[in-house]
């Protein structure tokens, strides 16, 4: 381990490769893992369960919750939030300010990004600042995600669009992108409910 740990922060069962690089201050929870070159900053925060890949970069605004799972090549950068079971494909790409100049310096511009809980990142897809992706949304590989997505949207292309739904599960939600209507998930037994264009989850 190449670092100074600050041990009060860090769970003991963390499990660190040596050339990873963790800041003192950085708070880590239970059973996560973090491979080689991983550089996180002393002010991140980190829940339990999680795993990062190789190269992958936390600033110091970043809010990681548990069980999130963070493939090769990731930087996260300030003033991102991933909830609960976020996945986080190779390559995705974060952005925190909008219309970026070297000569200019706009750190107190820095925008909000929020993936809510369960919500899947494709690899090589980006991220625009400044949004919200909702629970359990999925965005495929390679999109550019420049709005807000819905709860169990299934987003694709440049810029992303929606093109249908998906279950916590990973399977297709038989149900239109408008109006109304329902349809239960057999493997989770889960029933999801088309009301005016939203999704709504209710466990059976």
């Amino acid at each position: 381990m190449t670092n100074d740990l600050c041990k009060n922060h860090i769970h003991p069962s963390v499990v660190v490769q040596p050339s990873a690089i963790i800041d003192k201050g950085a708070m880590i929870g239970a059973n996560t893992k973090i491979w080689h070159w991983v550089h996180i900053c002393s002010e991140a925060k980190i829940g339990k369960n999680c795993s990062f890949g190789q190269n992958v970069f936390v600033a110091n605004k970043v809010k990681i919750g548990n069980n999130v799972k963070v493939q090769n090549n990731v930087s996260i950068y300030d003033n991102v939030t991933l909830q609960d079971n976020v996945f986080c494909g190779p390559s995705v790409v974060f952005t925190n300010v909008k219309n970026p100049r070297s000569k200019i310096q706009r750190k107190h511009e820095y925008k909000n990004t929020l993936v809510m809980k369960g919500a899947s990142l494709g690899a090589n897809c980006t991220i625009i600042c400044g949004i919200s992706i909702g629970d359990n949304a999925f965005v495929a590989a390679g999109a550019v995600v420049t709005k807000d997505v819905k709860p169990y949207a299934l987003v694709k292309g440049v810029p992303a669009r929606q093109i249908g739904w998906l279950s916590e599960f990973g399977d297709n939600i038989p149900l239109p992108l408008e109006g109304n209507g329902s349809w239960t998930c057999q493997k989770m037994n889960i029933k999801y409910s088309l009301k005016q264009s939203e999704m709504f989850a209710e466990k059976l």
